[in-house]
């Protein structure tokens, strides 16, 4: 709970300002900088899936009645892993207005976040999230059946943006190594979002990448997030950071379906999405980048151009096609 006297926790030792700030004593503040909004329409509704980690999603279902045979997407929101939430009115006007004009329907998580709960907290709960949503298709209660009855359970989508995008990878890496623990759902892709990585070496993006104005993601709001979401001790070349840093040998044995990589032209994670792209592409792996001009990170959910709004048109009719081909 945020206080009125933020100096009676003592020494700051990490902050983000206006998002997040720790301090020596352990105690974590949170400014409430995005509001969370409530559920207050027949298109969205609210299921816990565990109350002791308070482990929710959000599932919406397009608007427009009558269509069914949907594709699903799970959806992980941003925020470096310590902030963000699936209520945060930006998300939640997003994923709706995705819903409804790609058609599809999305159950969107709110995983634990660090630093009270480091990586890979936030992998295990996306895991265990699509596991719920095979739970509920084989048991087809009639609580859900007013979104499970429009789903296509044979066309699963794991998507997120930034940090997001960076859960969405790790899962879809997870369920590929266990296919058969799907069933009956099928695994068809992922839709990355300007993923999160980093990495010990400087890019040139994360150096010399001309920023927005009151950018989403700084270099050095990216090492905070990094420090404080990593396990104790690691540094940004650990693997959940850095796909790349063991080489690009080390991904030849991902069993990993079709991946779309939405990159934006000014953020500073543009080269490592890049880099991790030819990787899988030179490994044969199906890879689909689509590049966002005159954008930067997170444009589609926190505007910051007079582009971000034709440039988001142009992002959600990329993922209806993705997931409709």
């Amino acid at each position: 709970m945020a206080t009125k006297n933020p100096h009676q926790h003592g020494v700051v030792v990490e902050e983000i300002e206006g998002l997040i700030r720790v301090y020596k004593n352990g105690d974590i503040n949170r400014p409430s900088i995005i509001p969370s909004v409530p559920c207050t329409s027949s298109t969205a509704r609210d299921f816990v899936i565990d109350k002791f980690t308070n482990l929710w999603v959000r599932i919406y279902v397009p608007s427009h009645p009558g269509t069914n045979n949907l594709p699903v997407i799970v959806y992980f929101h941003g925020g470096g892993f310590c902030v963000g939430s699936a209520a945060w009115s930006c998300y939640h006007e997003f994923l709706t207005s995705l819903a409804s004009k790609a058609s599809c329907v999305i159950i969107s998580v709110n995983y634990r976040l660090a630093p009270e709960s480091r990586l890979p907290a936030a992998y295990d709960d996306g895991f265990k999230a699509v596991m719920w949503v095979k739970q509920q298709a084989l048991s087809e209660s009639s609580e859900h059946k007013w979104w499970l009855s429009r789903c296509n359970l044979s066309s699963l989508f794991i998507s997120g943006d930034s940090a997001g995008a960076n859960i969405a990878y790790n899962v879809t890496t997870r369920l590929s190594n266990e296919h058969s623990c799907l069933k009956p759902l099928r695994l068809k892709g992922s839709v990355l979002i300007q993923p999160f990585f980093g990495g010990e070496a400087r890019t040139w993006s994360e150096k010399y990448a001309t920023q927005p104005p009151n950018s989403a993601l700084t270099l050095s709001n990216s090492d905070v997030y990094w420090r404080l979401s990593l396990p104790l001790g690691a540094n940004r070349d650990h693997l959940w950071c850095n796909p790349l840093a063991n080489g690009v040998a080390k991904l030849r044995d991902l069993r990993i379906p079709a991946i779309m990589v939405c990159i934006s032209e000014l953020d500073i994670l543009k080269d490592r999405n890049l880099e991790l792209c030819n990787a899988l592409t030179s490994l044969g792996k199906k890879v689909e980048t689509v590049m966002y001009k005159g954008v930067g990170h997170a444009f589609q959910v926190l505007p910051n151009s007079q582009l971000s709004h034709p440039r988001t048109q142009e992002l959600v009719s990329h993922v209806k096609a993705f997931i409709n081909q």
